[in-house]
């Protein structure tokens, strides 16, 4: 099939996707977006609301609909590294033998990822940048595709750890939650009170997120919408000189290279889930919210003041 015919298939394949999930998943409708375009670039989402919005559902229907499996983790102060990635332990024969932990899926929910302490967080650096986890000098591979979509709670910050940077980092998306609209919680209310069960039908096989995730990779992209995605990132460091004004008032530091990269590579799936053959500016400005928020650091004045990272990303279109 050429790239061409294989665009076309995952704009059809994406509509559906998109209607699957909506049995469940009433509203909500730019972050299911935002999950679905981590997933097919093959990164990683950090997603941020308050409890009771339905995060764990949406990421359990997105699982069923793309066929993959899915395992929930839930976070908490005295979770250890061993209960992520699994432990070695003595068989009936005295040999040691590896049991698998929770990590080996292919969607992990990392649910209330700040609730547990950085050690235990760091277990899931390398699996989130090298899809492999090492434990007791064994290395291992975990079976692709691969996708960590971690929940913060904004409100409460007793008993929280924040998120180291080089974690935060290795999150394509950081997508914040809101309230659904009304209507939708009226719609909502109504399918979550009655006996009626809507059932989630698999869309995908595993090898053809794979081959999707690929087909990404090869889409082309100008020169000039590499060039604006990278000055874009540059700009946000303060001590640079093509840094703005509000930038250099109110940032202590601003995104590194992996910004540049992931804006390029979700302005491609943006471009082709619309069925356009190469990204353009208009992609790249799409997505640069969910991709730069978390990798700009306001400093005291920018709290003091009440400056938003989404009014300082705006001022570097």
């Amino acid at each position: 099939m050429s790239d061409v015919a294989a665009i076309k298939q995952l704009v059809q394949k994406y509509t559906d996707l998109k209607q699957e999930i909506a049995k469940v998943i009433v509203g909500q409708d730019a972050v299911v977006d935002q999950i679905l375009i981590s997933i097919f670039s093959g990164g990683h989402a950090l997603l941020i609301g308050v409890p009771g919005l339905a995060k764990t559902l949406m990421v359990n229907t997105i699982a069923k609909s793309l066929g993959l499996d899915f395992k929930r983790i839930q976070f908490t102060p005295d979770l250890m590294p061993s209960d992520i990635l699994g432990s070695e332990i003595l068989d009936e024969n005295r040999n040691f033998k590896f049991l698998k932990g929770p990590i080996f899926s292919n969607i992990i929910l990392a649910d209330e990822i700040n609730r547990t302490p950085p050690k235990t967080q760091a277990a899931l650096l390398e699996a989130m940048q090298e899809r492999s986890v090492t434990v007791a000098g064994h290395h291992y591979k975990l079976d692709l595709p691969y996708f960590v979509l971690a929940t913060q709670n904004p409100i409460e910050q007793e008993g929280t750890y924040p998120l180291p940077e080089a974690q935060l980092d290795r999150f394509m998306f950081a997508i914040h939650l809101d309230y659904p609209s009304f209507q939708e919680e009226v719609d909502v209310v109504k399918a979550t009170t009655s006996n009626v069960k809507s059932e989630v039908n698999a869309l995908f096989t595993a090898q053809e997120i794979i081959d999707f995730q690929d087909l990404i990779r090869r889409i082309p992209v100008a020169d000039n919408v590499i060039e604006y995605a990278v000055s874009m990132v540059a700009k946000t460091r303060p001590n640079k000189d093509t840094a703005s004004d509000l930038v250099k008032k109110y940032i202590d530091w601003g995104a590194g290279p992996r910004a540049s990269q992931n804006l390029i590579l979700a302005a491609k799936t943006h471009a082709a889930v619309q069925g356009k053959f190469s990204p353009d500016i208009e992609n790249v400005q799409a997505v640069a919210f969910s991709i730069l928020r978390h990798r700009i650091i306001k400093n005291y004045k920018a709290e003091a003041e009440g400056v938003t990272e989404e009014q300082i990303i705006k001022s570097l279109f």
